[in-house]
C-alpha cells in the first residue's frame, strides 16, 4: 500500500513564494514517476508538473514553467513542488500522486493511481 501525505500550504499574496511537500511510503518510491496536480473550486483537476524516477527530467504544464520547479529526494522518499511568483489563478487544492508507468508526459489524472489528500495554496491579489 501506498500513502502519500502533502503539506505546506498557505495563504500567500501575489508574487510570493510556497514550496510544497509530499512524503511517501512504500519502496516503489524511487523508480516511478511522481507528479503534481491542483483542482480549483468548479475546474476539473489539472496537470501541473511530473517527475522522473531519477529525478533527472521534468514536465510542466506551460502555465507554470520557469516559475514552479518540481524535485525529488529518493533518499527521504519525498517530492516537492517550488512554487514562485505566485498569481490568483494559481489558488487551488494540490495534489501529489504516483503514476504507475512510463511518460513523463502523461498529464491524464486517470494514469496516475495513488493519491494523496490535498493541500491548500491560496494566492491573494
Amino acid at each position: 500500500q501506498v500513502q502519500l501525505v502533502e503539506s505546506g500550504g498557505g495563504l500567500v499574496q501575489a508574487g510570493g513564494s510556497l514550496r510544497l511537500s509530499c512524503a511517501a511510503s512504500g519502496r516503489t518510491f524511487s523508480s516511478v514517476i511522481m507528479g503534481w496536480f491542483r483542482q480549483a473550486p468548479g475546474k476539473e483537476r489539472e496537470f501541473v508538473a511530473a517527475i522522473s524516477w531519477s529525478g533527472g527530467s521534468t514536465y510542466y504544464v506551460d502555465s507554470v514553467k520557469g516559475r514552479f520547479t518540481i524535485s525529488r529526494d529518493n533518499a527521504k522518499n519525498s517530492v516537492y513542488l517550488q512554487m514562485n511568483s505566485l498569481r490568483p489563478e494559481d489558488t487551488a487544492v494540490y495534489y501529489c500522486a504516483r503514476r504507475n508507468g512510463d511518460g513523463l508526459g502523461r498529464t491524464n489524472p486517470r494514469e496516475y493511481d495513488y493519491w494523496g489528500q490535498g493541500t491548500q495554496v491560496t494566492v491573494s491579489s
